[in-house]
């Protein structure tokens, strides 16, 4: 009897370790937990630029093996193509990503990664790119990444 499996059976586990193997690259990794820490969790290509340590290239190329797994996509905001200033395609999560995500518990990570980003020291462009209006994400996905934030640390009033 041979120890490899039967013709018509796959391993079950194949599709959760090629999951775990896309997550854990550092560049796909990065990007994720940008994005999860994101207020609005859609990012422009120039924050993610500024933020991650890779040429735009590596991260477009990383970008788009997330998007081919269906765990991100490009959601594009119209009104802004005409603004020179502000970005037009965000990169965000899917609902299929979200279910992923949780499933491999990147989704518990949600407020480190919030706190992490508002910490972060960003540029002017990065700060504007921030504030621009974007596209909705699928209701589903904004319920997934909802978490309760802290109150801000204001002092007491007598």
């Amino acid at each position: 009897m041979s120890d490899t499996a039967s013709e018509g059976f796959e391993d079950p586990f194949a599709e959760q370790r090629r999951i775990r193997e896309l997550l854990s690259q550092e560049t796909r990794h990065l990007i994720i937990q940008l994005i999860l820490g994101h207020p609005a969790h859609l990012v422009s290509l120039a924050e993610l630029d500024y933020m991650i340590p890779k040429n735009e290239a590596a991260i477009l190329d990383q970008l788009e093996r997330l998007r081919k797994a269906d765990i991100l996509d490009v959601y594009v905001h119209e009104p802004n193509a005409s603004t020179r200033n502000l970005p037009s395609k965000f990169w965000g999560p899917t609902e299929r990503g979200v279910e992923i995500l949780y499933e491999h518990n990147f989704l518990r990570g949600v407020p480190i990664a919030r706190a992490v980003y508002e910490e972060t020291k960003k540029s002017e462009r990065v700060m504007r790119h921030e504030g621009a209006p974007r596209p909705e994400l699928p209701e589903a996905v904004t319920d997934a990444l909802e978490f309760d934030e802290p109150e801000s640390e204001t002092p007491n009033a007598p």
